[in-house]
Order: structure tokens, then sequence, then C-alpha cells
């Protein structure tokens, strides 16, 4: 079983930047991608960026420029730089990790973009 702790949510103005952390626990026997997806109301969960563990990573197009996903192994914590912030990027956000033992999800934390 893994669990993940996420933090780093909350309400900002357009234009704004905030990051957010995903921290790895359990057991993890190899973790090979960490990501995050965000879910807006009335929406379908959609990916935002995906970090492998030799740090390759793909982004959405709605973030790519504005958002750096980045990872520390030696912690499994995954964090989310989100600069340029617009009020469509209002959801909850999930950390999603793939590892050889599966797929684990966090419980969400929520950016909400607004004046």
């Amino acid at each position: 079983q893994v669990q993940l702790v996420e933090s780093g949510g909350g309400l900002v103005q357009p234009g704004g930047s905030l990051r957010l952390s995903c921290a790895a626990s359990g057991s993890i026997f190899s973790i090979i991608t960490m990501g995050w997806y965000r879910q807006a109301p009335g929406k379908q969960r959609d990916l935002v960026a995906v970090i492998t563990r030799g740090s390759s990573t793909t982004y959405a197009d709605s973030v790519k420029g504005r958002f750096t996903i980045s990872r520390v192994n030696t912690n499994d914590t995954v964090y989310l730089r989100m600069n340029s912030l617009k009020p469509e990027d209002t959801a909850v956000y999930y950390c999603r990790v793939v590892s050889t033992a599966g797929s684990s999800w966090g419980q969400g934390t929520q950016v909400t973009v607004s004046s």
C-alpha cells in the first residue's frame, strides 16, 4: 500500500503562483512515474504533468510554459510549480504514483484562482 500526502493548494489571484507537493510512503518497491491530474466541477479528471524516474516530463498543452513538475527521488516527493495561474486552472489537483506495486492516488488539494 502506497500513501500519498499532498499539500500546497489554496486561493490565489490570477497571475499568481502556487507550489504543490506530494510525498509518497509505504510499500514503494519501484516508482515508475509521479504525476499530477486535476478535476474541475462537472468535468473529467485530466493529466496536468507527469515525470519519470529518469526525469522525463510530459505536460498538458494548457499548462506548458507555466507549470513545472519536478521530483526528489531520495524521498519520493513530487512538486508542481504553477506560475501565471488563470481562473481556468481552478480545480482539485490529485497526485498519482505508478509503481511496480500498482497505481495510487492522493486525496486531492483544492486550487482556486480568483480575484
